[in-house]
C-alpha cells in the first residue's frame, strides 16, 4: 500500500522533477561558461578579488530557482488532490490520516531536497575548477538561505493548497509571501551566515504546518 502511495506521488511530480533538474543544469552551464569567459579576459586573480572584496556574485542566476522548484513541486503534488477534494479518497485508505499526509509530504520534500543536493554538488564540482576552497565555502553560505527558502516555499504552498477555505488561503498566502522574502533579502556574500541555524530551524518547523490544513480539509471546515 505504501509503495502504491509513493508511486502515485511520483506520477504527479515527475515532470516537475525532470524540469527542475534540466533547469538547474542549464543554469549551472550558463554560470560556468560565463565564469570561464570572464576569467580568460579578466584574469583569475582579478575575478577572485571582485568576488571577495567587491561582492560580485557569479551565481546570481540560482537565487530564485529553489523558490520556483519548491513552489512547482508543491503545486504539482497538492493541487490535483484538492480538485473536487480528491484527497478524501486517499484519507479513506486503511491508514491513519496523519500518517498518510506525513508520508506524502515527506516524499515531496525528499524529492525537492534531492534535486537541491544534485544542483549543489554539481555547483561545488564546477566551482572547484575555477576557485579556491575559501570562495566555494563563501558561495555555499550565500546559497544556503536560497535553498532553505525553496523548502519553506514548498511547505507553505502545501499549507495554502490543502486549506479548504478561500479566506484562510488568502491570509496564508499573504503571510507566506512576507515570510519567504526573509530568505532572499540580503544580497551580500555570506550575509546570512549568522542566521542560517535560525532559518534552518524555522524551515524545519514549517514542515509540520500542512498537518493543520490537512486536519481542516478532512473535517470539511468551510
Amino acid at each position: 500500500m505504501f509503495k502504491a502511495i509513493i508511486y502515485k506521488e511520483w506520477i504527479k511530480i515527475r515532470l516537475v522533477v525532470y524540469a527542475s533538474l534540466v533547469l538547474g543544469l542549464l543554469a549551472l552551464i550558463n554560470i560556468f561558461l560565463n565564469v570561464r569567459h570572464d576569467i580568460l579576459f579578466v584574469d583569475a586573480a582579478n575575478y577572485w578579488y571582485a568576488f571577495l572584496f567587491r561582492g560580485v556574485i557569479y551565481f546570481g542566476i540560482l537565487k530564485f530557482l529553489p523558490f520556483i522548484m519548491g513552489g512547482g513541486i508543491a503545486i504539482a503534488q497538492y493541487f490535483p488532490e484538492t480538485v473536487s477534494k480528491r484527497i478524501k479518497l486517499t484519507f479513506h485508505l486503511p491508514y491513519r490520516e496523519n500518517t498518510l499526509l506525513i508520508r506524502m509530504h515527506a516524499f515531496g520534500a525528499g524529492m525537492l531536497a534531492a534535486i537541491y543536493a544534485v544542483i549543489i554538488l554539481l555547483f561545488i564540482g564546477g566551482s572547484a575548477i575555477f576557485f579556491p576552497s575559501g570562495i566555494i565555502i563563501d558561495s555555499l553560505l550565500t546559497l544556503a538561505p536560497w535553498f532553505l527558502g525553496g523548502l519553506a516555499t514548498y511547505f507553505l504552498v502545501a499549507l495554502i493548497l490543502m486549506e479548504p477555505m478561500w479566506l484562510y488561503r488568502a491570509f496564508y498566502a499573504i503571510v507566506s509571501a512576507g515570510f519567504v522574502t526573509l530568505f532572499y533579502k540580503i544580497d551580500s556574500i555570506g550575509g546570512y551566515k549568522h542566521l542560517l541555524a535560525f532559518l534552518a530551524l524555522l524551515t524545519l518547523l514549517l514542515s509540520c504546518v500542512v498537518l493543520f490544513s490537512g486536519y481542516r480539509f478532512r473535517k470539511g471546515e468551510m
